[in-house]
């Protein structure tokens, strides 16, 4: 959020123009004043924007869209799902979402929930909101970063093609609701949570599917394994 905006030169030519507007001047206030009161803010400063940094606009190949970071310092590091090496225990909905890959694609991940090898790969694992207040979950929603990955998600879908966008949860397919499923493909299914994995993300094979689809399109696929 400084004017020397830390991104990758890709998505800092499309988005350039979004650090401009009115949402983005109140929520970098917003930011501001929270820290001025002492709030520690989750990720750090520095790991806001991973996931484009780490996931260059030309190398998206898959997209994984979640809410907000975890509120537990140490966790987050600007990749939705994904922790910092060495946590454990596991956060529930990963431990779910390895569940389903071993039962899909025979890989096991239990070792680490650091999900930085998916998005070295093309894999983007955006959050809705990329920031949060320690110990309190989706603290700093409507604060306008909901604005900001929305135009994200435009972006890709207009100036990308053969796109597998992963939607797990009403939540993320309500963002994903104006995704061209002429041009890309669209995996919907229950969120991981425990709350709700039974009722049909177990057995939605995402991994497997993914990988069918870039290989149908000629596109190289993800290792999986972390």
């Amino acid at each position: 959020m400084k004017n020397n905006i830390n991104l990758e030169t890709s998505w800092l030519e499309v988005l350039r123009d979004e650090f401009k507007k009115e949402y983005m001047k109140k929520l970098k206030e917003f930011l501001i004043e929270e820290k001025r009161q002492g709030k520690i803010i989750l990720p750090k400063g520095s790991l806001w924007f991973n996931a484009l940094n780490s996931t260059p606009l030309h190398r998206v190949k898959v997209v994984i869209i979640g809410q907000d970071p975890y509120p537990t310092i140490g966790h987050s590091h600007g990749l939705c799902f994904s922790v910092l090496p060495n946590v454990k225990p596991l956060p529930k909905s990963l431990i779910n979402i390895y569940n389903e890959l071993h039962n899909d694609l025979g890989i096991n991940n239990f070792h680490t929930g650091y999900l930085q090898p998916w998005a070295n790969q093309g894999v983007l694992l955006l959050n809705a909101i990329l920031t949060v207040e320690a110990g309190k979950s989706n603290s700093h929603q409507g604060r306008g970063w909901e604005i900001f990955t929305n135009k994200i998600i435009e972006i890709i879908n207009k100036k990308c093609n053969n796109i597998v966008f992963i939607l797990w949860g009403a939540y993320a397919q309500k963002k994903g609701s104006s995704i061209d499923t002429t041009k890309h493909l669209i995996i919907k299914s229950p969120h991981p949570s425990p709350l709700s994995a039974y009722r049909g993300f177990f057995g939605s094979k995402p991994f497997s599917r993914t990988n069918s689809f870039l290989i149908s399109r000629g596109i190289e696929t993800i290792d999986w394994r972390v």
